[in-house]
């Protein structure tokens, strides 16, 4: 979900077609505060019943909108052809025009990990930056990143973590990211790698290019990390889990990533629970957190 300078709300979601791992990316928008939406549609061009899944959503410069998926296509043409194929490719496809209209979808990297969720958020430009799992040579899976030149170019990806975690499985964690208003992105991302593995956060102060050197943070069986910004104000969350409950934790720093405070527990649950956000408005930050037992929270964060 996101919102638009003019108040539109606009939400995309993906919509199972029937058979396992299928579906479509829907997209739908109120102009007026969210009382009303407007009838759904699909955004991927492509309309085979195979994978179009973990869709972000980001509105940018003139209230443009973008917005990415994982996409099965070409790995459904590959074995079509007897190719190996490795991944998904990650597509994305923008709207000038507050939704009514979406231009034709493109791919900006294929070979992306299948089942990691996805980052897009807006640099100080207002031009698109997506982050995501990659599948890199030799089978490691560790974290891109590509800056947008314009709405139609996607620059060449940037790796980004290089914990260098080999693993043939997808592992089910997506990286955080966000921008402040000076333009250093703020990163945070989940390793496996038995020897250097946890939760990281790390900053950039050229658009994604270089990233100083990682800080881990989080205790035993860390997960699911997230971030957010405003001001000098950096706030990160993630998820724990101590043996009878799943624990969101959150630390924050005041001087732009350079330093964090001490962990304190947010929220706590018995039971399931999806992974934790981290939102704000501007003023204030938020958790956004599912749980099975206790429903949807959404939390206010000192």
């Amino acid at each position: 979900m996101a919102v638009g300078p003019e108040g539109n709300v606009y939400v995309t979601w993906a919509r199972g077609l029937g058979q396992r791992f299928t579906s479509h990316i829907l997209f739908s928008r109120s102009i007026d505060g969210g009382k009303t939406y407007s009838k759904p549609r699909i955004v991927n061009d492509d309309k085979q019943v195979i994978g179009h899944s973990f869709d972000s959503l980001m509105v940018g410069e003139g209230g443009k909108l973008l917005i990415a998926w994982l996409d099965g296509r070409d790995a459904a043409k590959a074995k079509q052809e007897g190719k190996t194929f490795n991944g998904s490719t990650l597509y994305y496809t923008w709207s000038d025009n507050g939704g009514r209209s979406f231009r034709k979808d493109r791919p900006i990297a294929a070979g992306t990990c299948q089942c990691c969720r996805l980052q897009t958020v807006a640099d100080k430009d207002g031009l698109p930056v997506v982050m995501w799992r990659h599948i890199l040579e030799g089978g490691i899976r560790d974290h891109v990143l590509v800056k947008f030149q314009d709405w139609d170019k996607p620059g060449d990806w940037v790796r980004t973590s290089f914990e260098d975690w080999k693993i043939d499985a997808c592992p089910h964690h997506g990286p955080g990211l966000a921008v402040d208003s000076w333009g250093r992105y703020h990163a945070v991302w989940f390793s496996g790698e038995p020897q250097r593995g946890g939760l990281f956060y790390a900053y950039s102060e050229d658009h994604g290019r270089t990233f100083s050197p990682p800080q881990r943070f989080g205790g035993q069986g860390a997960s699911h990390p997230h971030v957010a910004v405003s001001g000098d104000k950096v706030v990160v969350a993630w998820q724990e889990f101590d043996g009878q409950r799943n624990v969101v934790k959150t630390q924050t720093s005041t001087n732009r990533g350079a330093y964090f405070g001490e962990p304190e527990v947010a929220a706590q649950t018995e039971g399931a629970a999806d992974a934790p956000f981290v939102l704000n408005d501007g003023q204030a930050f938020y958790l956004s957190w599912q749980t099975q037992k206790d429903g949807y929270r959404l939390l206010p964060l000192p």
